[in-house]
């Protein structure tokens, strides 16, 4: 019988543990020709969380648990679970049940016919409207910065086979862009849409910092736009900088009793320019940032403890 993997990566999420798990178990009820077992992830829960998939894991060996040390962010430690799982295909759930566990029955179906990457793709959504609309706003911005074709409305939620996670063993990427790293290995995948539901339960553990954090990490691992995007406004700026000097150069040799300068030119370029400058100061910012972190080489996450492992 081939092994299925679940993982889902969570953090507080006390009021949702419990209910993944149940629906995945009747999900794997259904598929008999195939075990399971169910990797939970835990960036340090403050809450109750640890101690419900405890009881889970002692209740059911299918059910597996790494506990990190401390919270690693949303974006080490689902990675670093994905690489844990000892599957022959491997499936990414998050554990806010806003990615439908029912869908694993089709990922295994497209996984059967020999897809070795099948992605859940958002077409819609039920989640406030302001955010869904600024989401989709950036998978279509991305997409046209990066260097490779992305998939756009895809969060994560999908299948792996265990080839695409030996290649990502390999990858050694201590901060990586998940989604960019599927596009980037270049197999063909199939794309399943659906809706996404709404949170029934607990509050969305991401802010304005872990979205821009997320988008930041998008564009400087797949891109070098805004870095040649800097240089040519640069050339840009000072041609219409030139052009404008010698305009009011000929106008005042014209008018020369006439025709007043003023501050008010002045004020406003020197504003201009240096707003430029601290833009792309920080584009530069984040890929030297970027380069900083691949730097120094951290593991992923550092794990507590280990629970169901054999």
């Amino acid at each position: 019988m081939r092994l299925v993997s679940i993982v889902s990566p969570c953090y507080n999420e006390q009021d949702n543990v419990e209910e993944v798990y149940r629906q995945v178990r009747e999900v794997f009820a259904g598929l008999s020709a195939y075990q399971y077992e169910h990797v939970f992830i835990d960036n340090a829960s403050t809450d109750n969380t640890v101690s419900i998939l405890k009881r889970l894991a002692e209740a059911d060996r299918n059910v597996k648990i790494i506990v990190n040390s401390r919270n690693f962010g949303h974006i080490r430690s689902p990675f670093h679970g994905l690489l844990q799982a000892s599957g022959d295909a491997v499936i990414l759930l998050v554990s806010d049940l806003q990615d439908p566990p029912e869908m694993i029955a089709d990922f295994i179906e497209k996984w059967e016919q020999g897809y070795k990457i099948v992605l859940g793709v958002k077409t819609q959504s039920k989640e406030t409207m302001t955010m869904f609309i600024v989401r989709k706003m950036y998978y279509e911005f991305i997409s046209r910065l990066s260097e490779i074709e992305l998939t756009k409305n895809n969060t994560g939620f999908g299948l792996y086979d265990k080839q695409i996670i030996e290649i990502l063993r390999s990858v050694k990427d201590p901060y990586p862009y998940f989604r960019g790293l599927i596009s980037d290995i270049g197999f063909e995948s199939a794309k399943i849409e659906y809706t996404q539901p709404v949170r029934k339960r607990g509050i969305t553990k991401n802010n304005f910092y872990t979205l821009y954090d997320m988008a930041m990490l998008g564009i400087t691992n797949h891109s070098k736009v805004p870095l040649r995007l800097a240089t040519m406004l640069g050339f840009c700026v000072s041609g219409i900088s030139l052009l404008v000097a010698l305009g009011y150069f000929v106008a005042k040799l014209l008018f020369w009793n006439t025709f007043d300068i003023g501050i008010a030119p002045l004020t406003i370029g020197l504003f201009f320019c240096s707003a430029v400058q601290l833009f792309f100061i920080g584009i530069i910012g984040e890929y030297v940032g970027s380069i900083h972190t691949q730097v120094l080489k951290r593991p992923l996450v550092i794990e507590k403890e280990r629970i169901n492992f054999d």
